[in-house]
């Protein structure tokens, strides 16, 4: 970890993390999580930072979910004990021995929507304690099995020989202005049927797990033992724009500086290449900036943005502008390192996991 000198500040654009904003949104979301009863294992994908990792455990986390087998490798090897890998694996020897190494260090769980995935895993993680979690697809459509059929698949699992820990989703439809409560619906169903056919096929889940951020509030927090949020711990314009998360929250965004006043609006050195391009079919537009609520972001290149500001008057040439990035995971996972604000100055923290996508 370094420290940026006193009054200095790094070269724009560079992500800006408010360290206060985001130990209130980790502690805000645990409370509520304890107080329904349920575990909360954060998706560190959003940050692939330990020290983001450190404060959610720190403050009440029961582990960490990540989404490949190279996230996992950096928390463990930073001291981590509980992960998941939450998504449906095909393993190749080599990923089998990682995961392997994984398991001798930290209790490890990986997902599975197949009984020919979940075949192969038991034989080539034969006796090395990886358990697993059957993914059932609770309305985005992406992975996961009918929840109907998510019974049949845990039992094919234990044939083969690969322990079964319970069932998970991922209710990504959630994100759109009028989906947030029917995503959490449809969430709730899925697991509540998937659950049954556990059941009836004389299997008990131990762990029932779902969650986004979007539908958090929302979650029928009497069907599940587990939530997975990511974005709740920075916040981005994807959730100030869906009205899940207020500016005042949002702990992330990125600094650029003022480069022109080309056609009567700023230009920002910050394009897609720190902001990432995601841009939602409900987004105003390729970013938010706080300290403007009218403004957008109406067009985005690699090193340009280029922000109508409506009636406000433009910024001197030169100044700083904060704007928050609409998709705050893959802004994350465009940048070396976060600056912190502690109080006492920026501290540089690593996005550690970055690149790890295998």
């Amino acid at each position: 970890m370094s420290r940026s000198p006193a009054g200095a500040d790094p070269a724009t654009p560079y992500l800006r993390v408010d360290v206060a904003r985001l130990r209130a949104n980790l502690e805000r979301t645990a409370r509520w999580a304890a107080d329904a009863g349920v575990a909360l294992r954060p998706h560190a994908k959003t940050h692939k930072c330990l020290e983001v990792a450190r404060l959610q455990l720190d403050t009440g986390a029961a582990g960490l979910t990540v989404a490949t087998i190279g996230e996992a490798e950096v928390f463990v090897d930073a001291g981590v004990e509980d992960v998941f890998i939450a998504y449906p694996l095909w393993l190749t020897d080599q990923a089998a021995a990682r995961l392997r190494d994984l398991a001798g260090r930290a209790d490890l769980a990986i997902g599975v929507d197949s009984a020919e995935a979940a075949a192969r895993a038991a034989r080539l993680l034969e006796g090395s304690g990886v358990a697993a979690l059957m993914e059932v697809d609770s309305g985005q459509h992406r992975s996961g099995v009918a929840p109907e059929t998510a019974g049949q698949l845990a039992v094919a699992a234990v044939e083969a020989g690969l322990p079964v820990r319970g069932v998970f989703t991922f209710p990504g439809h959630s994100y759109a202005p009028a989906a947030l409560r029917t995503a959490a619906d449809d969430e709730a169903r899925a697991l509540r049927v998937a659950t049954a056919s556990f059941r009836a096929a004389g299997l008990e889940p131990d762990v029932v797990s779902g969650g986004s951020t979007p539908s958090l509030e929302h979650t029928h927090t009497e069907e599940l033992t587990e939530l997975r949020p990511g974005v709740y711990a920075f916040g981005d314009a994807q959730q100030w724009e869906l009205g899940t998360m207020e500016p005042a929250d949002l702990a992330l965004v990125c600094r650029a500086t003022v480069v022109s006043h080309a056609g009567g609006r700023i230009v920002l050195d910050a394009g897609s290449k720190a902001l990432g391009a995601d841009r939602a079919s409900y987004a105003t537009g390729w970013g938010r900036l706080p300290a403007y609520a009218d403004a957008r972001v109406v067009q985005l290149s690699e090193h340009h943005a280029v922000v109508d500001l409506a009636d406000a008057p433009l910024p001197a040439l030169g100044t700083y502008v904060d704007v928050v990035p609409n998709h705050v995971c893959a802004a994350v996972n465009l940048a070396d390192t976060l600056w912190a604000e502690t109080g006492g100055g920026l501290e540089a923290w690593s996005v550690a996991a970055r690149g790890r996508n295998s």
